[in-house]
């Protein structure tokens, strides 16, 4: 995972870029991945914790609605985060986590089930857009191994996102995908 970490902190720099976190399943880990790699602080602008299902709607502008009928773990959520945490703390990128580690299910949905989400710049002057996508992914294992994994998936899903950027293969809209990276 630090390699992936790494790899997102090289390309954000030689990009100009920035990235912002939004956390709930793994509480600040992607955060410490990302501020574990030596310069950082150049791309890293901060992260929101947001275990709570009310802070995910007043710190992250995610849909009241939304929460109240799909509840927090919900692909339209991660997406909602990850868009939020990108405007409200000014980053070109924002990632999101969101899922249930367990040990009990949550919001109807089985242990294991994560959504991790990426929403990246708007390219208006380009005539490209980005927008947003997310990943749903079914993992199995302890607590601490499905939020590790959920970990490493975000990173991974940005890392790609990042490769599509460099090489103008961007996508506008949001999809959801099955299964690991």
């Amino acid at each position: 995972m630090s390699s992936t970490a790494a790899d997102v902190v090289r390309l954000l720099t030689a990009r100009g870029r920035t990235l912002a976190v939004a956390e709930s399943l793994t509480g600040g880990l992607v955060a410490a991945a990302i501020t574990g790699v030596p310069g950082a602080s150049r791309v890293f602008r901060g992260s929101v914790t947001a275990y709570a299902t009310d802070l995910k709607r007043d710190l992250l502008a995610v849909d009241a609605a939304l929460l109240s009928s799909k509840g927090a773990v919900d692909p339209q959520v991660a997406a909602q985060m990850a868009a939020g945490v990108r405007h409200r703390l000014g980053a070109d990128w924002g990632i999101a986590t969101t899922g249930v580690a367990g040990p009990d299910p949550q919001d109807g949905q089985p242990v294991g089930t994560v959504f991790v989400a990426v929403h990246g710049p708007l390219e208006q002057d380009s005539g490209s857009a980005h927008g947003g996508k997310v990943a749903a992914l079914r993992l199995n294992g302890s607590r601490a191994e499905i939020r590790m994994e959920s970990v490493r998936s975000v990173l991974a899903l940005l890392l790609r996102e990042l490769a599509g950027e460099r090489t103008g293969n961007q996508r506008a809209q949001d999809t959801e995908q099955n299964g690991g990276f």
